[in-house]
């Protein structure tokens, strides 16, 4: 999976599509993605203890790693990410549209 945590990406179908996002957090077994503000539902909770709030509380559910791609930090544009090499000789990410480090 080419997505990782803290990636900024943008969704490319379902009910939020266009929607822009930081990835919260990445299951590479399910490949389902959790990304802020995308895919959110609401829950109703009962307090569990004395003091906790209990009500209808929004988060994000996970969507599938296939339906988000990756924005390029520099050309802030959607974009696969390739794999090349560093100076130093270790692996990095490549924006294939304008070739700038990930």
């Amino acid at each position: 999976m080419n997505i990782r945590r803290d990636d900024k990406v943008i969704v490319l179908s379902g009910k939020d599509k266009g929607k822009e996002g930081k990835v919260i957090n990445v299951d590479p077994t399910g490949g389902k993605v959790i990304v802020e503000g995308v895919n959110k539902a609401k829950r109703h909770t009962k307090p569990r203890k004395q003091g906790d709030p209990g009500g209808i509380i929004t988060k994000e559910t996970p969507i599938y790693a296939s339906k988000v791609m990756r924005v390029c930090p520099k050309c802030n544009k959607p974009t696969r990410t390739a794999h090349g090499s560093a100076k130093d000789g270790s692996k990095v990410r490549v924006c294939k549209k304008c070739g700038a480090e990930i």
